[in-house]
């Protein structure tokens, strides 16, 4: 029985130029490079500089991804972005990134706010619109300026995130409805609001009439963490009829290597198949998973048809899983 899954056709990313090291940063709190390494992985991550804004970045990856893609920008007939650093309250950064690149007059074109899962999120919608048969053609995006909302005197925050954007062009075809389908073969997404204060911002626009900064509680989102994007990469592994011996590659929410690590021991995937760059990104949030998957694209080593799982928790809390075809 045939059925209309969302093939991925391209990909483009975005980092800001200015890089800080943890050298950099022990210029400017306690901290040092050993202390930041052992604990997060982290050695390097992208920062924007004051005039750089999330629609800028998140606008080049769309251009970026739209040019790999084939297309143009008249074919997109949706538009998500998923960050919670946008440019302004309101208007959505979407619809002045839909301006920017010339995107038709009348398609949908918002935001959505879901941490470090916003990606997923805006798969899971998108992929829904495509298989309803509502559109053909979709873009999503994933991008922060996270620094921006950084306590830069916290050490146990301002060492954690980086900034970046990543976007994917989804596309209608037909497939067979089997694991063997291109495309997005299942995703999921959850939350659970009780757990709003572990992670969150001081702030808001009704609240404090502030940004606000980031605020964590760092062992209960460990604890929380791995158990989420473990469960949430074995649902969609297990609606796929498919197990961790089958994938290629296990993509995971950038955040923390010891995350990343303990989440693939529990799945049984081995450390070669666990892609890896929190290293010099640090957990740029809703940007970390196209990221990933599309540098390591660029390298080489994930490739067309290799088959992936990913997943990915944030603050709200809410998280989710995918399984992709490439």
């Amino acid at each position: 029985m045939t059925c209309i899954r969302s093939e991925i056709i391209g990909f483009g990313h975005c980092l800001p130029p200015k890089v800080l090291t943890n050298d950099d940063l022990a210029n400017m709190v306690d901290t040092n490079d050993e202390w930041i390494r052992t604990r997060t992985g982290i050695q390097s991550r992208h920062i924007a500089d004051k005039d750089l804004t999330t629609s800028m970045i998140a606008g080049d990856a769309v251009a970026e991804a739209i040019k790999n893609a084939g297309i143009s920008p008249e074919d997109v007939d949706l538009f998500i972005l998923a960050s919670v650093t946008p440019d302004n309250t309101t208007p959505s950064s979407a619809t002045k990134i839909a301006g920017r690149l010339g995107f038709r007059a009348g398609i949908p074109a918002f935001d959505i706010s879901a941490a470090c899962a916003g990606f997923i999120y805006a798969l899971m919608l998108a992929d829904n619109m495509i298989r309803l048969g509502q559109i053909k053609t979709a873009v999503i995006a994933g991008a922060e300026c996270v620094s921006k909302i950084i306590d830069w005197t916290d050490r146990n925050t301002c060492v954690l995130f980086g900034d970046g954007a990543g976007a994917a062009v989804l596309r209608a075809r037909e497939g067979k409805g089997t694991s063997e389908d291109t495309g997005v073969l299942d995703v999921c997404i959850h939350s659970d609001g009780s757990l709003f204060d572990v992670l969150k911002t001081n702030g808001g626009v009704s609240s404090t009439q502030t940004a606000g900064i980031v605020e964590m509680n760092g062992k209960e989102v460990f604890k929380h963490a791995v158990v989420r994007l473990s469960e949430a990469a074995e649902q969609v592994m297990k609606e796929t009829g498919i197990s961790s011996e089958d994938i290629d590659w296990f993509v995971p929410h950038q955040a923390n290597i010891r995350i990343i690590e303990s989440v693939g021991e529990r799945l049984n995937i081995p450390q070669e198949k666990v892609i890896v760059t929190v290293d010099h990104h640090g957990n740029t949030s809703a940007a970390s998973i196209p990221l990933a998957i599309y540098e390591n694209m660029l390298s080489g080593r994930i490739k067309k048809g290799d088959l992936l799982v990913f997943c990915a928790m944030g603050a709200g809390f809410t998280w989710g899983g995918a399984v992709v075809r490439l």
